[in-house]
């Protein structure tokens, strides 16, 4: 599935600096991330919440959503 999303110009630019510290990453999951990188890295997290639910990655990002009031 492809999907487009607008990110306020503040949140991008804090994001953007979190994605050039990830630049020299050698040993990750993912290796240096861009934006889209990044998203479809905690998208596959939350599918992961549904596949394997005891897994870290699901855990971790169900403690994320959670914190904002969502529950599985």
């Amino acid at each position: 599935m492809k999907i487009s999303i607008t990110i306020p110009d503040g949140d991008a630019a804090l994001i953007a600096v979190f994605l050039a510290a990830t630049k020299d990453v050698t040993s990750s999951s993912h290796g240096p991330l861009d934006m889209q990188k990044l998203a479809a890295m905690l998208l596959e997290d939350v599918a992961l919440l549904v596949r394997r639910p005891g897994s870290w990655e699901g855990t971790t990002m169900m403690a994320v959503m959670a914190s904002h009031g969502y529950r599985l």
